[in-house]
């Protein structure tokens, strides 16, 4: 039973994570680690190549670009920032979010 419960918190995880990450890019720009340690300090702890998967993906479908910043701490950075199909994406997220949080709530 554990594993199923286990298996159940993981794919719940993974299903908000582009929700979360994009409601971090429609903060600020950031690149992955940054994302990474905001997820962290937020106590939403993830494997570092799942956000470069989902950040590659997000890219490829037009929610995210990027941009080349120099880095006075080594080499240059890979900002990632939110497009405007990312912004409209990001929009039906919130509401789907929203409509689950009801649902939720009037189960509970």
């Amino acid at each position: 039973m554990q594993s199923e419960t286990t298996n159940s918190k993981s794919q719940m995880r993974k299903g908000i994570l582009e929700y979360i990450v994009l409601l971090i890019l429609k903060k600020k720009k950031a690149y992955p680690s940054e994302i990474i340690q905001i997820l962290k300090e937020s106590d939403f702890i993830v494997v570092e190549g799942t956000i470069y998967t989902l950040l590659n993906r997000l890219r490829k479908e037009g929610k995210l670009d990027y941009e080349w910043v120099e880095s006075t701490e080594g080499p240059p950075r890979k900002y990632f920032v939110l497009t405007e199909s990312g912004s409209s994406a990001l929009s039906a997220l919130e509401k789907e979010w929203t409509t689950i949080i009801k649902v939720i709530d009037s189960l509970t």
